[in-house]
Parts: C-alpha cells; sequence; structure tokens
C-alpha cells in the first residue's frame, strides 16, 4: 500500500512557529509532524510515500535528505506556482499512484500532516475493500465547523457548515448524520479516472460529486480511537506539552 501525505500548507494559524519554516516541521514532543506522520504509516507497512510541498519547500526535501527519507521510498510532489490544496495537490500527484498495473488497483492511504491519530490503518483499509467504496473517511461523532452528511448506510450524501447550518444534500437521506472529518482517507485510484475539477479545489468537491452520481464515498466510525488536529497554535502547544510530559523531557 502506497500513501500521500499533504504538507503543502501554508500553516497560518501556527505562526509564528510558521514565519520560518512550513508547518510539516513544526515540532510536537521533539519530533516533526512530518516525522510523526511517516513513522504512523511506517508501522502499518506502508514505505513508498509522496509528499506535495509548497511552503519553504526546500527546507522539507532537505530534511528528508539529511534523514535518508526514514528508510522509505518518499516522492516530492511540488507545487511551486500555486497551492492547489487538497483535491488538485492529489490529482498533481497521480502519477505516483498509476506508474504500475499492481498500484492502480491497490487502494491508497491520504493522511493531512497535521493529524496524529491512533485509527488503525489496516481495519479502515479493509472496511474500504470490504464496502467496494471509491473512497473511505475516517470520521467522528464530535464538535466542528464543517460537518460532512452521511446516510443510514454511512454513505456520503451532504455537507453542512456547524450544527446549525443549512444542510446541503446531493443525495436524497431521510435522516443525514453530521460527522466531523478526520483528515485520513483510504482511496481507490479510480477516482483519478472521474475527478473532473481542475486547478485548486479541495477533494471533497469531487466526493460530493461523485455520491451524487451513486459513487460509493463512504464513512468509517473511529469514535473509539484519538485523534487531534494541530491546524492551531494553542493545539500545537498542548499536544507537544503532553507529549513531553509522558516522554518524561523538560518543557
Amino acid at each position: 500500500m502506497r500513501a500521500m501525505v499533504l504538507a503543502a500548507g501554508l500553516g497560518t494559524r501556527l505562526r509564528p512557529l510558521t514565519e520560518n519554516r512550513p508547518k510539516a516541521l513544526v515540532e510536537v514532543g521533539g519530533r516533526t509532524l512530518l516525522e510523526i506522520a511517516l513513522a504512523r504509516l511506517r508501522s502499518f507497512g506502508i514505505r513508498e510515500v509522496i509528499v506535495n510541498v509548497h511552503h519553504f519547500a526546500d527546507m522539507i526535501v532537505d530534511y528528508l535528505k539529511a534523514n535518508r527519507n526514514f528508510g522509505m521510498r518518499i516522492e516530492i510532489s511540488r507545487e511551486d506556482d500555486a497551492l492547489l490544496d487538497t483535491g488538485g495537490g492529489l490529482k498533481k500527484a497521480a502519477y505516483f499512484f498509476l506508474e504500475n498495473s499492481g498500484a492502480a488497483e491497490e487502494p491508497f492511504i491520504l493522511h493531512n500532516v497535521d493529524v496524529i491519530s491512533t485509527i488503525d490503518l489496516h481495519r479502515m483499509a479493509q472496511f474500504h475493500t470490504e464496502n467496494h467504496a471509491l473512497a473511505t473517511l475516517a470520521v467522528q461523532e464530535r464538535p466542528t465547523s464543517r460537518y460532512l452528511l452521511f446516510d443510514e448506510q454511512l454513505q456520503l450524501c451532504g455537507r453542512k457548515s456547524g450544527r446549525e447550518g443549512q444542510a446541503e444534500l446531493v443525495r436524497n437521506s431521510s435522516h443525514p448524520k453530521p460527522l466531523a472529518f478526520s483528515g485520513i482517507h483510504v482511496i481507490s485510484p479510480r477516482l483519478f479516472s472521474l475527478m473532473t475539477e481542475e486547478g485548486v479545489f479541495s477533494i471533497i468537491a469531487p466526493y460530493l460529486h461523485l455520491a451524487a452520481q451513486g459513487e460509493k464515498i463512504i464513512a468509517f466510525r473511529s469514535d473509539e480511537f484519538q485523534w487531534r488536529d494541530l491546524g492551531r497554535l494553542d493545539d500545537v502547544m498542548q499536544a507537544d506539552q503532553d507529549a513531553r510530559q509522558l516522554s518524561g523531557k523538560p518543557k
């Protein structure tokens, strides 16, 4: 199995930490977010990864070289001219998942660099395969500013902003369930031939339009697992403090 780590973001919410380095090289407990993400993937047997870069791109390239790619095959997808967002970034990296016939049939992981979790990627990938899904999204029942909506069969049927926001349904559902997306996907490479979006776009856009066409974009309930979004400065500071307390390191 292969994976992509989304690491091209500007990290504006992490300033001043990202004024002189990319978000992927912000540290938690003495380890960079990129190292943590790669270690998680490696623990599930993943050895081939592509990382997209934009903000302080060369720092990430040099960091990986200095650490000998952490014993993995790591490709770099540069977004030099423009930040392509999650969907555009994945589409630019499609070659990595289609370069040989074996990889072109095997689902892959898409993982945000600023997410730390204990989600069982093996179970998630198995769930994806058993359900013959086009994409499987790790979700939880927790507060968020943007919800994805799923029907009784856990298939994507829409989205809405906040608890009180207006539901935007792309498929009929009498009781759509609002769930918070966790930034971890299992995706079948067939998605690349179905994405009509070009340039800069969120991955949620093709998910919604393909769900409307009857494709299986499904939820993997991960409520039992720990999960943390480190996209904001306060979250990083708290996670760093927690990690150092667990390891016995000084603050």
